[in-house]
């Protein structure tokens, strides 16, 4: 028996499964069928989140003192299990899983109690403001400069490829409030709205066609130090807390069910008929299993150390995704008919497979991911 085989994980399992047949609307599973990205459209997303929010579901990895439903790691590993079987949308990580454990750890009450609740209830939608033009992975290069004036902030530059910006309300944002020292010593990590005077959001179109990303220029912007999260010209130690979040820890759900369409599509096509074909999906579902068994490894306190695991299941977790994006692709490639008829997972093959180009450049590259688990490997062989 296994811990996720225990009666008590069992008969979640059941709960969740029972909970997603009945509350799931079709046209929300077929519209998280025919995503192009990880980040759904908000009318998709926020109208799942309304239902789960209702049930209490809405943030799977807060604790219960935050509104969350106080799971343990099993029970939300199962819950991604189900909801990705299930084809449940996946909300808007900006805020439910990326600003708000920041806030939880670095925020005043006031900040708690004010931006909590807003962000469990969708009623605020995040994006984030890193990258600029000129500080992409070498995030520590920004520039947007920000000066203290008062009880404001002024800000002044841009940043770029700020996913989901033209939607929402407000954005966590890291300035350069000092030029001395280290560029790592000089940013804060600020948290603005949207609509302050002097934020221009301008389109970013993709190969793929999506309006997803934007460039958004800031000229005399007046932040509020209210605003800011943790102490000034500490804002590096902020975001690196920030993005174990954004990297993620529970990747084979997710690609467990893409393969589980994808094969759909090769059986629709007659593609998988041919022997080296089914090597190739075998080969994709022995690797997504390896993933899992990490990541539950990791659950039961075994396998890679905490520090090495969030940049391991970034690069593995990407890395299989693209795989399986170059599968769905060749697959596509002998549908005869038109593509809004084809088996989901053929109809978006090409959007899908530009859009996640990026994932192994965001929340650090591939790259950089390997360069943090040689050092700390290093370090440990020199303890």
């Amino acid at each position: 028996m296994t811990m996720l085989d225990t009666p008590e994980a069992l008969a979640f399992r059941q709960e969740v499964r029972e909970f997603l047949a009945t509350s799931l609307p079709d046209d929300l599973r077929r519209a998280a069928r025919r995503a192009t990205s990880v980040f759904q459209d908000p009318s998709v997303s926020l109208a799942w989140q309304k239902v789960l929010h209702a049930r209490g579901w809405a943030a799977p990895d807060w604790p219960a003192e935050h509104g969350g439903p106080g799971w343990d790691d099993v029970q939300r590993y199962i819950y991604a299990e189900e909801s990705a079987r299930a084809n449940a949308p996946t909300l808007a990580p900006m805020g439910l899983k990326m600003v708000a454990p920041v806030i939880m750890h670095y925020g005043t009450p006031a900040q708690k109690a004010e931006l909590l609740p807003r962000i469990l209830s969708g009623e605020d939608y995040w994006c984030q403001g890193y990258s600029e033009p000129g500080a992409g992975s070498d995030l520590a290069s920004l520039k947007l400069r920000a000066v203290r004036n008062g009880d404001d902030y002024v800000l002044n530059g841009s940043k770029i490829w700020t996913t989901h910006a033209h939607f929402a309300n407000k954005m966590f944002c890291l300035v350069r409030t000092s030029t001395d020292g280290r560029p790592q010593s000089g940013i804060t990590f600020l948290l603005l709205d949207m609509d302050t005077p002097g934020i221009t959001v301008t389109p970013i179109h993709t190969l793929a066609g999506d309006h997803e990303f934007n460039q958004v220029f800031f000229d005399d912007v007046r932040v509020p130090v209210a605003g800011r999260l943790g102490d000034e010209n500490a804002g590096w130690t902020v975001a690196k807390h920030l993005l174990t979040f954004e990297r993620g820890g529970r990747y084979a759900p997710a690609l467990a069910a893409h393969l589980a369409a994808i094969r759909e599509g090769a059986e629709a096509t007659g593609w998988i008929e041919q022997d080296s074909n089914r090597e190739r999906l075998a080969a994709a579902a022995i690797g997504i299993e390896s993933l899992r068994a990490i990541e539950l490894a990791g659950l039961a306190g075994r396998g890679p150390g905490a520090a090495v695991r969030p940049s391991m299941l970034k690069v593995l977790g990407t890395e299989i995704g693209q795989q399986l994006d170059t599968l769905a692709l060749d697959i596509a490639a002998g549908w005869e008919g038109a593509f809004e008829d084809a088996p989901d997972a053929l109809a978006v093959a090409m959007p899908r497979y530009l859009n996640n180009r990026a994932s192994m450049i965001y929340a650090g590259s591939n790259e950089i991911q390997r360069d943090l688990i040689a050092r700390v490997v290093v370090d440990q062989a020199a303890a």
